[in-house]
């Protein structure tokens, strides 16, 4: 299937993106390829991977399949990745680091009773043969929750620093939250590891943590290394957020009365699963005086001696709760838009939720409601990507470039 012409995804502030494609990547739990999109433009996939079929073939219809491997990652030996790259990126599975999963972690390398988020350690495995073939690429990039922080005590984030540190990375991690970029919170941490053969340069690191990238769940997490990963350790300074072009909620929320709206009384039942708290927060809403637009989520909640019982939640602001796949135990996502005593509720559609990701309406959804929000739950915000890959990754790749140049030259004239 050849790829599409369309970037397919919007990215506020992406102006940093080349036009041909500078270097060269591997895709590892590609999805949909959202990490793809947000580095379209200055990089090249030259092998995407992913065993679930629903995202194989939203992959294949947005970005061609020429180049994708469908098998379980721990099938793919060295072998099957050709030359050198100047990255792979593996957003790895979550549903064992989620507050809504089973928080299993990621288990041991090679263990026996194998987690969904253990798929991270035959990634490690790749990573490690290639660098006893000293092809292993110059950046690696690992995305996932950031209950990876503090699974297991943190013994899961130590286990793979520890990794990194034995294939020959130094590395560090930042929390960036898709808020800054989409009116969706999206907190999800980035590890960003750089061969250590490979010096450090300069305006993309420093000294001390620094704000908004390094919290103090990512503090206590790096407290918490032995002193030999500890030297490893680098605090990645992105820089500021974008302060401006973000996409604003009532840019992608249809308010209009042609939107499939809750009947009265279908609102009126959610309405009534509401705690006293809730009932003053949308109190404080209907006297705003204006449209105020909201999450609604249903949870269930302690009831005393009677057990749990089911409660509707909502939240108004700038954002909109995290999407979550419908495999991560979190209700369908609703919105609630209160203007004065009028109050209207629905599920947030399809294309609503792609937008709230960043991805552009010729983005190709799945056909079913279910599938769409499983794709979506599972993905990465391009523009976060987009982001990083303009003030740490492609830095930190164009460096390794010339010092690799410099040695060769220095080698020739020796």
């Amino acid at each position: 299937m050849a790829p599409p012409v369309s970037r397919r995804v919007v990215i506020p502030n992406g102006e940093g993106a080349f036009l041909g494609a500078t270097y060269k990547y591997y895709e590892f739990f590609a999805g949909a390829g959202m990490a793809r999109a947000g580095l379209e433009g200055g990089w090249k996939c030259v092998f995407a991977n992913d065993c679930d079929e629903l995202k194989r073939t939203s992959y294949a219809e947005n970005w061609g399949d020429d180049h994708f491997d469908r098998r379980d990652i721990a099938l793919v030996e060295p072998s099957d990745l050709n030359g050198l790259v100047d990255l792979a990126w593996a957003s790895f599975p979550c549903q064992d680091l989620s507050q809504a999963g089973a928080k299993l972690g990621i288990g041991e390398a090679g263990g026996d009773a194998a987690t969904r988020s253990g798929a991270v350690w035959p990634f490690l495995r790749l990573m490690r043969c290639l660098a006893d073939e000293r092809r292993h690429p110059v950046l690696l990039a690992l995305e996932n929750v950031v209950g990876l922080l503090y699974a297991n005590g943190g013994a899961d984030f130590r286990a793979i620093c520890t990794a990194l540190s034995e294939i020959g990375y130094r590395f560090g991690a930042l929390i960036a939250d898709a808020s800054h970029f989409v009116p969706q919170s999206r907190p999800r941490v980035f590890i960003i590891a750089l061969r250590r053969d490979v010096p450090l340069p300069t305006g993309v690191h420093a000294e001390l943590p620094t704000n908004p990238w390094h919290t103090q769940i990512l503090l206590r997490a790096r407290a918490g290394l032995g002193a030999a990963d500890a030297a490893n350790w680098v605090w990645w300074t992105p820089g500021d957020p974008p302060a401006t072009s973000r996409v604003r909620l009532t840019d992608v929320i249809d308010l209009s009365d042609d939107a499939e709206w809750n009947s009265d009384d279908a609102t009126n039942r959610l309405l009534g699963m509401m705690s006293k708290t809730q009932l003053i927060r949308l109190a404080e809403a209907k006297a705003m005086g204006k449209p105020v637009i909201g999450s609604l989520y249903l949870r269930m909640r302690p009831n005393g001696k009677a057990g749990n019982i089911q409660r509707a939640e909502i939240a108004f602001g700038e954002t909109l709760g995290c999407l979550r796949t419908p495999k991560g135990g979190a209700s369908r996502p609703r919105i609630v838009v209160v203007d004065g005593e009028r109050v209207r509720t629905r599920l947030l559609s399809e294309r609503e939720a792609a937008s709230l990701m960043g991805l552009g309406s010729d983005f190709i959804l799945p056909k079913t409601y279910n599938e769409c929000f499983r794709l979506i739950g599972d993905g990465v915000v391009p523009a976060v990507v987009r982001f990083l890959a303009d003030t740490l990754l492609e830095p930190l790749a164009s460096h390794a470039k010339a010092f690799v140049s410099q040695s060769a030259d220095q080698k020739a004239s020796a």
